[in-house]
């Protein structure tokens, strides 16, 4: 109530927006829904607190609540994810990537990683980004046919370039990455092997996705999106990254702060140490498992409906299709599900003809309405209404009651 009083348009916006997430689909691979708990401790006193630092080295006085709390953070991660080291003070996945790059190269230094139009990240070296402009990067894709990962490709344009450090991860690769394959091939040439495992942290750790902590020297995450928390990012170290470089943490670290960040936002980091606590529960690996079967469920029903699913399935929480032969953008079909209250996102596939404002691509995810409850019935639903809505848009005000009905069963986490 003091909101409203202090500030009412904001007031205003936020019921607005959480008027919208409850009556609607979020279908966004990346977004998710957190728990009231995580929020509580986003929107902690936490949030005043300088912290400039590490938990005993700090540069304010002050901090020895806060210690603990960061302290907590790491050891929670270490201990789920099964690493050495872990650094919670990235404000974001694109910083903690950044971090990586400081720590271990020089500017002007060969790296490689999936370029964007084919499913990667900006930050693995794209041309628009910061890491394609300081450094020398090698872009790697997926086959024309089968959209899939050539790593008989991939291990002959490392050994042909010798890039310093091979980043793997993705924004829209529906399939399991091979991290053995992975990290013999950056073995072989002596780079550092990056895991930006952003998108499927939570599946990782839920133990439906193969962890590539045995195989890489380095793990970047999100901390939303599958993982189900705050926004915020964490860098982490494997046994194999110290064997390789035991100076590896002490440069990540350094590479934070003093090196691209400030102050640590203590507030984001006590809700990740509380949504790591969540993502240790029983419960949370039937969470992730059901996530899968969601994605592979509306793939499947998809498919009969005669939608064209990239790389013919999904082994994750998102699927990517390719609108082409539906004859509608994916920026045009992005619209028409919005206004039935699905939200999901235009997005290019690879070797797409069509520019990435307008693309030929529709990308969407399982994790937040499986967050709400929704299983295997449910995708079978949505991938009615998703047919219907592109095949009959004159029937977008029957639908969206329809969806607004399931949503109501499906209530937000309280």
């Amino acid at each position: 109530m003091k909101l409203k009083k202090q500030d009412s348009q904001i007031y205003s916006l936020i019921n607005l927006e959480t008027e919208r997430q409850k009556n609607s689909l979020q279908m966004i691979p990346s977004e998710n829904h957190c728990s009231p708990a995580v929020r509580e401790a986003l929107g902690s006193l936490l949030t005043d607190k300088y912290a400039e630092g590490y938990p005993g080295k700090r540069y304010y006085g002050g901090n020895q609540f806060i210690d603990k709390v960061e302290t907590l953070c790491i050891e929670r991660a270490k201990k789920l994810f099964k690493v050495e080291h872990a650094n919670v003070q990235p404000y974001s996945g694109s910083p903690a990537n950044m971090a990586v790059y400081v720590a271990v190269c020089d500017p002007g230094d060969v790296t490689m990683g999936m370029a964007l139009p084919m499913g990667g990240h900006l930050t693995h070296g794209w041309k628009v980004s910061a890491t394609g402009k300081f450094f020398k990067p090698i872009q790697y894709g997926v086959d024309e046919k089968t959209h899939l990962i050539c790593y008989d490709d991939l291990e002959k344009m490392a050994r042909e370039h010798k890039p310093k450090l091979i980043w793997v991860g993705a924004t829209a690769y529906p399939r399991i990455f091979d991290w053995a394959r992975l990290g013999k091939i950056a073995d072989s040439v002596g780079a550092y092997l990056a895991a930006d495992i952003a998108h499927i942290a939570g599946l990782v750790v839920g133990g439906v996705h193969l962890s590539p902590v045995s195989f890489v020297h380095i793990v970047t995450t999100t901390t939303h999106k599958t993982l189900r928390g705050p926004r915020g990012g964490i860098i982490m170290v494997t046994k194999k990254g110290i064997e390789k470089d035991p100076e590896l943490p002490k440069k990540i670290d350094k590479a934070i702060f003093p090196g691209l960040q400030g102050g640590p936002h203590e507030n984001a980091i006590a809700a990740i140490a509380v949504c790591l606590k969540e993502a240790s529960a029983p419960a949370f690996k039937k969470y992730a498992a059901q996530i899968v079967k969601n994605a592979k469920m509306l793939a499947e029903e998809l498919k009969k409906y005669g939608f064209d699913i990239i790389s013919g399935g999904t082994e994750n929480h998102l699927l990517l299709i390719d609108l082409r032969n539906k004859h509608i953008f994916g920026a045009d079909a992005q619209n028409l599900l919005e206004s039935i209250g699905i939200s999901t996102n235009k997005n290019s596939i690879p070797f797409d003809p069509a520019p990435p404002f307008k693309p030929s691509g529709l990308r969407l995810g399982t994790p937040a309405i499986t967050t709400r409850g929704m299983k295997e019935k449910e995708m079978k639903q949505i991938a009615a209404w998703i047919n219907e809505v592109i095949e009959n848009p004159g029937n977008v005000k029957k639908i969206k009651k329809e969806v607004t009905v399931l949503c109501k069963k499906f209530p937000l986490p309280k």
